[in-house]
């Protein structure tokens, strides 16, 4: 499965496009690492356990997305993107979307 995030595919025609494809996952955050997220917004520095986490969050996301489009009968996907959304005090959503197609 191709998946990119320009309209087109180098070396490759698009010869159906079959529509939007997407996957999304609800992340919630663990207290345990909120503490430790809490010291490092004293010091400073990147907080690797909200990277690891949002991380984890898109590969699932594009993971979703890519099953959703082959089971659309895709073999390809264009124009990818990632949206953020807040769901609650402790919850984000990520979703990944884009045009499905069929590529030769």
């Amino acid at each position: 499965m191709t998946i990119v995030t320009s309209s087109s595919i180098a070396g490759k025609k698009i010869v159906k496009s079959i529509g939007l494809a997407k996957g999304n996952t609800i992340r919630a955050r663990h207290l345990g690492k909120d503490l430790v997220a809490g010291l490092k917004n004293i010091v400073g520095g990147e907080i690797e356990e909200y990277t690891k986490l949002m991380a984890e969050a898109r590969e699932q996301a594009l993971g979703r997305l890519k099953d959703e489009a082959e089971r659309l009968g895709a073999n390809a996907v264009v124009d990818l993107r990632f949206s953020t959304s807040y769901i609650m005090g402790m919850a984000s959503e990520i979703l990944a979307y884009g045009t499905a197609v069929v590529i030769e």
